[in-house]
């Protein structure tokens, strides 16, 4: 495989109204990213993945956006995006921008012409069915976020497609004329001088809607390959596509070099696992052995056709260690352990903001607190078909997307020094004991703990590049696996449980000299025929 910049790279992702408010009107904005900078080049990370920051009504927090080519007043102006872009690079830091172009706001000049003049050209920049002769929907797929995928335009006697939220119409990406100014606008970003796009849901643009398909459409490859000439193929930038319905073999379509899509994809396969028949509102507990298989798989299978986005956190999910971990009586070690176990397999890593310091989910105790839109939208749904106020608050505080999205804990002041006023989510209560003061003070903390996790990374072409080799397959609670080259071996440890654990090594390991690299626990310096794991210990090491 050709080595490409963002291999050994790793990705730190800003969700901005949450990360810190220069202004003090309680979101976080551009310069309040400006002015962290220096903390994010001292954890050692290559990429900013910068959530939505276009001007929108901000229905969905940013993904719903009403102007591509400008910056929402909240977040700052296209001047302070200039001033992030060079004060970036001056620290070796690349930006890559999340860009939706499945829908748009429906306050898009596109969206506004397209419902004002029928015959205008951008009404077929989205999708319009008549109604059934009963008046019901033409078809019965449902939005994401709740209840029909279409919604009635009385002014037009017609329904609009929207896969997300009605304030969100699904853009018609059948029309060539759409195209075109899609790419047109990404060029412009371009020029810009990011280093990338994150696809959001970028499976969906291949949808047949007459068929009934909305991921992962027979029209979707083609559309990317289309894409990738006309905007960033051959101009060595970063693209991750986020594909929820991702199989091995799809992520190689996006993936593999030779057929010049997309760099690598976000697949969710290990993240699923804990919802019931695919519902996040019906959790269920961790199988590590099915984990396991899952992770594997996705290890093996890709191998040198395609390349692995590795990630435990983002902004739509709830945070590891609360889900994964143990974030009452093992959170530092549990929040070492998950990120060991991530950091050494093959792929590129993301760290979501806050989860360098072990930030935790938070357990609002009214609805009302909770600002996400999906969240409302499913507990209404939900509540109003007999799902009880208690199972959905419990489901909330496990999956719900504003886990992710309370302040980022910076100090013990006040709103954690997120900002002097009162904040647009309330902070998670846990920052006076949980923030980044605390723990670049001292130097066994979690965030010290992924600083060498990313040196290693740079130092150790066997974690970028090596054979992954699953160990221990069997063993119920604990996950390790060999990466190896040519003149590098390593092994990787982790204990998944709040337990001991105790196994025999395989005979190729069993009484060997180690070096150990990294440790939440003892350091190791041979192996013998077999070992105890404290709770949630992890290591890995060089043979």
């Amino acid at each position: 495989m050709e080595k490409r910049w963002w291999h050994d790279s790793v990705v730190y992702q800003i969700y901005p109204r949450s990360f810190c408010d220069s202004n003090n009107d309680g979101i976080g904005d551009l310069q309040g990213i400006i002015c962290k900078l220096d903390y994010l080049k001292n954890l050692g990370i290559d990429v900013i993945w910068l959530s939505p920051v276009y001007q929108s009504p901000m229905d969905d927090n940013g993904y719903d956006i009403s102007d591509y080519q400008d910056i929402a007043p909240e977040f700052g102006t296209m001047d302070d995006m200039r001033q992030l872009i060079e004060q970036a690079k001056l620290r070796g830091i690349r930006i890559v921008m999340d860009l939706v172009v499945n829908h748009t706001s429906d306050e898009h000049p596109w969206f506004i012409e397209a419902k004002r003049n029928p015959n205008s050209e951008y009404r077929d920049f989205y999708i319009w069915r008549d109604a059934n002769e009963d008046g019901t929907p033409p078809s019965t797929i449902d939005s994401i976020f709740g209840g029909s995928a279409w919604q009635w335009d009385e002014e037009n006697q017609q329904y609009f497609f929207h896969l997300f939220s009605k304030r969100q119409p699904d853009l018609n990406w059948e029309n060539p004329n759409l195209h075109n100014k899609v790419f047109e606008m990404m060029n412009w970003w371009i020029d810009q001088g990011i280093g990338g796009f994150r696809l959001d849901v970028i499976d969906l643009i291949g949808k047949e809607i007459d068929k009934g398909i909305t991921g992962n459409g027979e029209r979707l490859h083609p559309l990317l390959k289309q894409m990738n000439q006309a905007t960033f193929g051959n101009k060595d930038l970063l693209t991750v596509g986020e594909t929820w319905g991702a199989t091995p073999d799809i992520a190689k379509l996006y993936s593999d070099p030779e057929r010049q899509e997309l760099s690598m994809v976000f697949q969710f396969e290990h993240i699923t696992l804990t919802w019931q028949n695919g519902d996040k509102w019906q959790p269920i507990p961790l199988d590590l052995n099915t984990f396991k298989q899952v992770l594997t798989k996705w290890q093996v299978e890709l191998k040198n056709q395609g390349w692995n986005s590795l990630f435990w956190n983002n902004h739509d999910l709830p945070r590891v260690v609360s889900k994964y971990g143990c974030d009452k009586h093992y959170r530092v070690r549990s929040a070492k352990m998950l990120a060991t176990t991530l950091h050494f397999m093959k792929g590129t890593p993301y760290i979501y903001q806050g989860e360098e310091i072990g930030m935790t989910n938070v357990a609002f105790e009214t609805i009302e607190q909770y600002k996400d839109i999906e969240t409302l939208n499913f507990y209404k749904v939900k509540t109003e078909s007999g799902v009880s106020h208690e199972h959905m608050m419990t489901a909330i505080h496990e999956n719900g997307r504003d886990n992710a999205r309370t302040p980022m804990q910076w100090n013990n002041d006040n709103h954690a020094g997120f900002t002097n006023s009162a904040p647009w989510i309330e902070v998670n209560p846990n920052y006076p004991e949980i923030n980044v003061a605390a723990a670049l003070a001292d130097k066994e903390s979690i965030f010290y703990h992924y600083k060498k996790l990313i040196t290693l990374r740079k130092v150790h072409p066997v974690i970028v590049y090596g054979d992954f080799i699953p160990l221990l397959e069997q063993h119920p609670q604990v996950f390790a696996y060999e990466r190896k080259n040519d003149t590098e071996h390593l092994v990787v440890i982790n204990n998944f449980s709040a337990e001991p654990q105790s196994f025999d090594l395989p005979e190729h390991l069993a009484d060997r000299s180690v070096i150990t690299l990294i440790s939440n626990g003892q350091s190791i310096s041979s192996f013998g025929h077999d070992l105890v794991l404290m709770p949630y210990e992890s290591f890995a090491v060089m043979l």
